[in-house]
């Protein structure tokens, strides 16, 4: 950050100064029109505060969700200056600041004093910054976020923990169900399959918990194609935006690893790619394309459907020379191996 754009910056938290706040505003099945309302505020104003001022002297149409007005109940998620986060958290002073930062070299002694606000992605509009959630909650309850204790016989006392077997559960029991990851979530805007990272955040939750005895079926639902964990993209941005720190790509890759350490390299073509991308770069440190695509797409020469798929492909790279012929091991590995064996360790 150069000197100037600190200065700018600090400038923003020493006075009351008027804000133009751009706010994407639609009717059900319309087309968004954005509209602006000039405000007085000051830096310490959450978006929330802000909103609240504009819908009370300015425009009493405006539509949005709030209700806790303290970071817990989720409710005020929205999308401020393009990333989704809570209204009640986030204040005017951090905003411009960020936007300052985010500024190019070119247009950094510019003084922003502009917030725009839309609702949340990956749900249709109901009005304004109100989404139908529906999708939300329906995925959510298809990854059965309770506890199963069905298998088992009724204790005379509770089902009791260790504070070890507690402690794994903290991380995913912070969500509070705001709904910014979802909205985030590249590979739910292309998979309409795809539960979520929301939902698989609480599935680990059910994996982890001691309690629950319907683990190895709930492993089951979860590897299925691409509309349990193996439908994510790993795009980083549900953890980026999480206001709780719950982290759902850390939980769906720990899912990941339930599934992998339980199921054979032959059972989905999800765990084959997996299994066999690691197996290949161990053996030669990088990637032999034939085997590749025999043992993953072939399942080792099991899927004979899935072996002539791979046929035009194969042909078109023969006539353009593009087939490797042999393979060649790369320089350097056995450090790779080494590597690749550590983690493998660290992780078991």
């Amino acid at each position: 950050m150069t000197f100037a754009a600190g200065k700018a910056i600090l400038r923003i938290w020493l006075v009351i100064m008027e804000v133009i706040f751009k706010i994407i505003r639609q009717q059900e099945n319309s087309a968004p029109v954005v509209q602006t309302y000039p405000l007085e505020v000051e830096p310490g104003n959450t978006i929330l505060d802000c909103l609240n001022r504009i819908k009370w002297e300015q425009d009493g149409t405006l539509a949005f969700r709030k209700n806790c007005r303290n970071t817990i109940c989720g409710s005020c998620s929205m999308q401020i200056n393009g990333r989704s986060a809570l209204a009640c958290k986030e204040n005017v002073g951090s905003e411009l600041a960020r936007l300052q930062y985010l500024q190019s070299p070119e247009t950094q002694n510019k003084t922003i004093h502009e917030v725009t606000i839309a609702p949340l992605g990956n749900m249709p509009v109901i009005k304004d910054l109100v989404v139908d959630m529906s999708s939300f909650w329906n995925n959510l309850e298809a990854v059965a976020p309770y506890v199963s204790t069905a298998a088992r016989q009724v204790p005379e006392k509770e089902f009791l923990q260790t504070p070890h077997e507690r402690s794994l559960l903290d991380q995913t029991g912070n969500c509070i169900m705001c709904g910014a990851c979802y909205s985030e979530c590249n590979a739910r805007e292309v998979n309409s399959d795809f539960v979520g990272p929301h939902a698989l955040a609480k599935a680990y939750r059910m994996v982890a918990d001691s309690r629950d005895s319907n683990t190895e079926n709930r492993l089951e639902n979860y590897n299925e194609g691409t509309k349990g964990v193996w439908g994510c993209t790993r795009c980083f941005y549900c953890d980026s935006v999480c206001p709780m720190k719950v982290a759902p790509l850390e939980q769906i890759t720990k899912i990941k690893q339930e599934i992998l350490d339980c199921k054979q390299a032959s059972d989905s073509r999800s765990i084959r790619h997996h299994k066999v991308l690691i197996e290949l770069v161990k053996a030669g440190g990088w990637i032999d394309e034939r085997q590749f695509g025999i043992q993953i797409v072939g399942n080792y020469f099991r899927d004979l459907k899935g072996l002539l798929s791979l046929a035009p492909l194969g042909l078109r790279m023969l006539v353009r020379g593009k087939f490797p012929l042999s393979f060649e091991p790369s320089e350097g590995t056995e450090q790779v191996r080494s590597l690749i064996e550590s983690v493998q360790k660290t992780e078991s």
